[in-house]
This record gives C-alpha cells, structure tokens and sequence, in this order.
C-alpha cells in the first residue's frame, strides 16, 4: 500500500467522527428531532464506506438510499434564499445533490451550489443547518429510494447573478419570511425558513 492510498483510508474514518459529531451536535441544538438524527446515525454506522461488500451509503450504489447534501443559500443580506425549480422533482426546492462518494457533505453542498447556481465566491458553514429524510420515486432504471440529504448554510459573495443549469427549470431568489407562510411551499422548506429566521 502506498503512501497516497494509506492517506486516503485514513481519511475516511476521520470524515466519518466529523459527521457523527456534527450530527450530535445538531441533536442538541434540536432535540426534538432525536429520532431523524438516530436514521442519519443509523446509515452512517453502516459498514459500506470500510466494507467492499456492502453498498456506500455515501454513493448511489447504496439503492434502498443514501446520503445526499443541500444548501440554504443565502443572499448577502440575509433576507432571501435561492431556490431552484427542480427539473426532475418539478418543485421549487433547495440547491443540493448526491455526495458521490464524498464523505465532506458540507464541501457537496458547497459544489453543488456552485454547480447549480454558477455563482463564485460562495462560502459554507460547517455545522449542520437541517437534516431531511425524503422518499424519490421510482424513475426508469432507478427504483424508489430514500434521500438523507444533510443540510448546510451557504453564503453568497458579492455577486448574486444566478445561471440556470440543466438540473433546473429555473431559480429564483425568495423571500425567507414569505416561504413560512407560503402553505404551497414543501414542508422542509417552511422548517427551514422557521430556523433560519429564529436564529437572525
């Protein structure tokens, strides 16, 4: 075993403390919601990252579900998140996506609204902001499975002109204030907004 791929093992236990230590601090702040922090500890305890034979909870492979990382992206006042008009799931929804085998879900959500967005200059917090188990349905070749999508606080810089990508319909920046109210809303995203107001 080479140098390069004894660092790579030794990460991979480091990134899996991370998030269980991110996870029981989210637990405290939210004690409430000790039983979703118990199914996201549940799929990280599983041994697909350590064992070739088992299914990568952290990658696609893992079909009855895996992890997933979004962002709560905000603009440079604070007052309004951007949100995508989902291509496949046709809702207006947080920008996020599959880890992919990554096991940083705080640097996915960071790519991924790079990605979906194009805005440069964004930065990310560490902590967890939310955690959301959701059902997708079934699409083609890939069955029904279920999403533990982890989610983080992503800032943007000075620069707020969006690019719409493939993956969406459209963006849009939204009123935070306006999603609590809005009863069209998903009901994540009405949670999200609650938190992100409570804490400013």
């Amino acid at each position: 075993m080479n140098e390069s791929t004894v660092s790579a093992a030794a990460a991979v236990p480091c990134a899996i403390d991370a998030l269980h230590h991110a996870l029981r601090a989210y637990a405290r702040r939210w004690p409430a919601e000790a039983a979703v922090v118990d199914l996201f500890g549940g799929l990280l305890d599983e041994p697909g990252h350590a064992d070739p034979g088992h299914a990568d909870p952290f990658t696609r492979d893992r079909l009855a579900g895996h992890f997933t990382a979004s962002s709560w992206l905000v603009d440079g006042s604070g007052t309004r998140v951007l949100l995508t008009h989902h291509r496949k799931l046709d809702r207006w929804l947080q920008l996020g996506g599959h880890a992919d085998g990554d096991r940083e879900l705080a640097r996915v959500a960071l790519r991924e609204a790079e990605e979906e967005s194009g805005l440069t200059g964004l930065s990310v917090e560490d902590a967890i902001f939310d955690l959301d188990r959701h059902w997708i349905p079934e699409r083609t070749d890939v069955p029904g499975h279920w999403h533990y999508d982890v989610r983080y606080v992503v800032r943007a810089g000075v620069n707020e002109d969006y690019v719409v990508s493939d993956e969406s319909h459209d963006l849009a920046w939204r009123d935070i204030a306006a999603i609590v109210d809005d009863a069209g809303a998903d009901a994540s995203m009405r949670r999200m907004a609650e938190k992100w107001l409570a804490r400013s």
